[in-house]
């Protein structure tokens, strides 16, 4: 049974996420203050976060640099500012995709169950496709190889991090070369979900990956605009 860490300090939202959670098959604990949220998600025993930004004594967002610095688990959002700028931040200090209040409960099973599901296809090696196994542990592509069974990933033979969604976007883009997707084709096959996606997060995982791994990001060599 997955285990859901529920960071939420309005009590009957986060309640009624839990009782959700709990009848589609979930493990789901609930707490209210930031603090004790960043405790609780540090401890490494969650498979996912559900985090609200708005909290006393530490924001989401806080809780979610945090976090990314101690743990790899998928981070969903959940927010309810219409600004696209925190929205932007939070994908940029290491979530992996938002939700906007209100939002319908299959909804928010939907999104869990898929990041989770994208998780662990990423741990067994596997790409969205499943055509990345144990017959191919390397992807290289110029200057950029990627290890599938150790999840490491070398730039010019140095070693650079990447997010578990900047990651998983990499792999699937080495695994289909001189190909072009659409954002909402790319949106669909890492987050899995089209119908509910902002494009917006496609834009801010590929900036961020062509800070990482080009040698001149404003003109990229190895993830192109066309």
């Amino acid at each position: 049974m997955k285990k859901i860490l529920i960071i939420e300090d309005d009590a009957s939202i986060a309640e009624i996420e839990r009782d959700f959670l709990e009848i589609n098959g979930y493990e789901a604990t609930a707490v209210a203050d930031g603090v004790q949220g960043l405790q609780e998600a540090s401890s490494g025993q969650y498979d996912l976060i559900l985090l609200d930004l708005l909290l006393p004594n530490m924001d989401g967002l806080e809780i979610c640099k945090r976090v990314r610095d101690v743990i790899d688990i998928p981070i969903l959002m959940v927010t309810a500012k219409k600004d696209d700028v925190d929205k932007i931040r939070g994908l940029g200090l290491g979530a992996n995709d938002y939700i906007s209040k209100p939002f319908s409960l299959p909804e928010l099973v939907a999104r869990v169950k898929s990041h989770l599901a994208q998780y662990e296809r990423l741990k067994s090696g596997n790409d969205n496709e499943g055509n990345i196994g144990s017959k191919s542990k390397e992807l290289q592509i110029g200057q950029v190889k990627v290890n599938l069974l150790t999840r490491r990933v070398y730039v010019r033979k140095t070693e650079i991090e990447l997010k578990n969604k900047e990651y998983e976007l990499l792999v699937f883009l080495m695994s289909n070369p001189d190909i072009v997707f659409s954002k909402e084709t790319l949106y669909d096959r890492i987050w899995g979900m089209e119908a509910y996606g902002d494009l917006k997060t496609i834009i801010v995982h590929i900036n961020r990956l062509r800070d990482k791994i080009e040698k001149d990001p404003s003109n990229p060599v190895h993830i192109e605009t066309v």
